[in-house]
């Protein structure tokens, strides 16, 4: 069950990220916050996401609105995956599925025929009080980025 509701205030957390930094939600308020969960570093779809909010990267950043990216993989994961596709903002890493399962988006699913458990593709837009405005479940990449600029837009 989710922690986050849509007109709510997002509880605070913590997470450690690329570029050495350590990102705290509460200090930034005062900007918009696209938070995108994604499955794993590395992967054609993840790729193509990273990308599309990359391609528009400077337009979020006119509308005062920092995108993070988070997964369960580790920093070093990260860190090369960010310099590889040299993506303009920081990767999170939640190995603990600490805000992974407070967001509700650790989900069963099939791999390779085996029952597992992993990220479903998801976007939540906070804005500058800290409260959640949209959320995205089950999200496929194509067009997603431009429908999450077009929220921000419309706050």
């Amino acid at each position: 069950m989710s922690e986050v509701t849509v007109g709510k205030t997002v509880p605070d957390f913590e997470l450690s990220a690329t570029s050495g930094q350590t990102v705290k939600l509460s200090h930034l308020q005062g900007q918009n916050v696209v938070l995108y969960f994604y499955p794993k570093d590395d992967t054609p779809g993840c790729t193509r996401e990273g990308q599309d909010f990359q391609d528009f990267h400077a337009e979020f950043e006119r509308l005062d609105t920092v995108i993070l990216g988070l997964s369960r993989d580790t920093l070093k994961s990260h860190e090369n995956f960010k310099a590889k596709q040299d993506f303009p903002f920081e990767l999170l890493s939640d190995p603990n599925e600490t805000v992974c399962q407070r967001f509700d988006v650790i989900k069963p699913k099939k791999m390779f025929g085996k029952d597992v458990k992993g990220i479903e593709r998801s976007t939540f837009l906070i804005d500058k009080e800290g409260v959640l405005r949209k959320e995205w479940r089950k999200v496929k990449v194509e067009g997603h980025v431009a429908e999450v600029l077009a929220a921000v837009k419309s706050l």
